[in-house]
């Protein structure tokens, strides 16, 4: 279990920040976690009603996930053996880092998502960091860098594509090389389906030619169901078939599963509720970004994602703990992220409301 201290670095721990604040929940708003602002889409909300309604919470799940494993592999062109549904990205990571650490050492690119060297502790993992220029610019999508790309190799290297926390988007035909370098390659896609036009950087295309590759997917970011916790992996069914039998019987429970059965059955509301949201990331962020930089002291990083990286030559911490103590507003505490320190703080997209509170809080904060 994360300390108060680290689950609060790690964002999106309301209930705590609310308790540490004397706030409740509901007075609180929180960019510290990359989620959409909005209600999840009228779909969603009725396959959660049904399903609660629904024998769901009496019954044990299908162990064996067939018929979301089916729709699943339906919309990514893969046989339903390719793959396997969890709790959330977050448990995928912790079999994907059991195979990694039996490989040997494993690359991260930093400043990187923390909870890859989580998974990898739980089996004593090797790691490195494969440091990233912290300097980029706005033309979306990039190639991976290559200085990082031609960095010493190792037999393992994660990727988070769009990247996390600086927001850049890799070219597809960037990364598809590092499969030949490396003997295990972990993508992780959580939020490529919020970036316009991230799809087409997916490497769910390449997993047929390459049985080294893994990809880490989640079914609730997209939908504003965070709290459900369902994601998926995809790759090659015998892989697949070693992490299932490495589990406790039931990871994914039934009305989570009933939940996105449902939704994928009937899909054709799915586009609207996609292009609706990869509207606002690109309408918000600019136009965030645009606002942030007219302070001089911050300098607001190009991202083709659904949350910002922030910048200062001074430490930011005293500008992030006076927006939560005395406006509660929570900003991502940055120094969690291998290679960050406090002259960085990350903010998840909020709507156009949102974002006016956080930019009254910082005029009366930085004049």
């Amino acid at each position: 279990m994360d300390s108060g201290a680290d689950a609060e670095r790690h964002g999106g721990n309301l209930a705590a920040a609310a308790l540490r604040l004397g706030r409740p929940p509901g007075a609180l708003l929180d960019a510290s976690a990359s989620l959409v602002p909005f209600a999840p889409p009228a779909a969603v909300r009725l396959a959660l009603l049904r399903a609660a309604l629904g024998p769901a919470p009496r019954l044990y799940p299908d162990r064996a996930w067939r018929r979301l494993r089916d729709l699943l592999g339906r919309q990514h062109g893969l046989p339903p053996d390719w793959v396997l549904p969890g709790n959330g990205a977050a448990e995928l990571f912790t079999w994907a880092a059991r195979d990694a650490a039996a490989l040997g050492e494993s690359l991260l690119p930093a400043p990187g998502f923390t909870d890859y060297q989580r998974a990898l502790a739980c089996w004593n993992g090797a790691a490195r960091s494969l440091p990233l220029p912290l300097r980029w610019d706005a033309a979306f999508p990039q190639s991976f860098p290559a200085a990082a790309a031609g960095a010493e190799t190792a037999p393992v290297l994660w990727i988070t594509n769009p990247h996390n926390p600086t927001g850049q988007l890799w070219s597809r035909t960037s990364l598809e090389p590092l499969l030949q370098r490396h003997a295990l390659v972990i993508c992780d896609e959580a939020f490529l389906p919020l970036v316009p036009g991230g799809e087409a950087h997916s490497l769910v295309p390449l997993l047929p030619r390459h049985p080294n590759l893994v990809v880490v997917r989640s079914l609730t970011k997209l939908l504003s169901l965070a709290g459900l916790r369902l994601g998926y992996a995809l790759a090659a069914p015998s892989r697949l078939r070693r992490w299932a039998a490495w589990r406790d019987p039931w990871p994914v429970n039934g009305l989570a599963l009933a939940v996105g059965e449902r939704l994928l059955e009937r899909p054709g509301w799915l586009p609207g509720w996609t292009a609706r949201v990869q509207r606002w990331t690109a309408r918000e962020g600019p136009w965030l970004a645009r606002q942030l930089a007219r302070w001089p002291r911050l300098t607001p990083m190009p991202s083709a994602a659904n949350f910002l990286l922030v910048h200062s030559n001074g430490s930011l911490e005293p500008l992030r703990r006076g927006l939560e103590e005395r406006h509660g507003v929570l900003l991502r505490d940055c120094r969690s992220f291998a290679g960050l320190d406090g002259c960085w703080l990350r903010i998840g997209l909020q709507h156009r409301r949102g974002h006016r509170r956080l930019l009254r809080a910082l005029e009366r904060e930085l004049g």
